[in-house]
């Protein structure tokens, strides 16, 4: 039987992974709860916008323009951005662990959909600068997944055939289309098992123990 060539190079999703999500269903209806206003109009417009919002040609202030500031409101604009912004919360765990790649000669990419101000925000204020060495992010390539291009990009860039290549995210859908581009990958649900399902990727067994502690 063929060994199967070990993995070199991590590509890894943010929110829900190593962060909470940015600005999802749950943080938009707590937002029209603290702000009092009404959350299905707001839903509705965010659902026309968030593929061009994600995809960096919306700024922020755009979008905030058409999906809650389209009419007058009791509240500014800086308290919601704010709101916005205090919705992203760390996964330590996931973090240290992200960190320990890169430091134990693993190449590592972050492929994520993400709007440019809270991708900026989000890179900066949890250093994820420290554990990749490049991002993918869709504000930036004008992609988003599940397009599969963005996954042709990440390879390109990081110069590995998919089949070195590790993909790390909790969206069932992205993981599948990863799979079928020969990408290995895995359904992140939690910490504990990512750890242990990564581990049958790798060739190295002092790699295992540092990186799978």
């Amino acid at each position: 039987m063929k060994k199967q060539p070990s993995v070199t190079t991590v590509f890894l999703d943010v929110g829900g992974v190593l962060l909470t999500n940015g600005w999802d269903r749950r943080s938009r209806l707590l937002a029209s709860q603290t702000f009092d206003f009404e959350h299905d109009e707001m839903e509705s417009r965010h659902h026309l916008l968030f593929d061009t919002f994600e995809i960096g040609k919306l700024t922020l202030e755009q979008y905030l323009d058409k999906v809650v500031f389209y009419r007058k409101r009791q509240f500014t604009r800086d308290d919601f951005k704010t709101f916005m912004f205090e919705q992203s919360k760390p996964f330590p765990k996931m973090i240290e662990w992200a960190s320990s790649l890169k430091v134990h000669g693993l190449k590592v990419a972050i492929i994520n959909n993400e709007s440019k101000e809270l991708n900026d925000y989000r890179i900066k204020t949890f250093k994820l600068g420290s554990i990749a060495d490049f991002f993918i992010s869709s504000c930036n390539v004008r992609l988003r997944k599940p397009d599969e291009e963005i996954f042709h990009l990440a390879m390109d860039i990081a110069q590995v055939p998919a089949e070195q290549a590790l993909f790390i995210d909790n969206t069932p859908m992205y993981i599948e289309i990863a799979e079928q581009l020969g990408i290995k990958s895995i359904l992140h649900t939690d910490y504990e098992s990512t750890c242990s399902k990564f581990s049958t990727f790798l060739a190295n067994n002092d790699l295992k123990k540092m990186c799978c502690r």
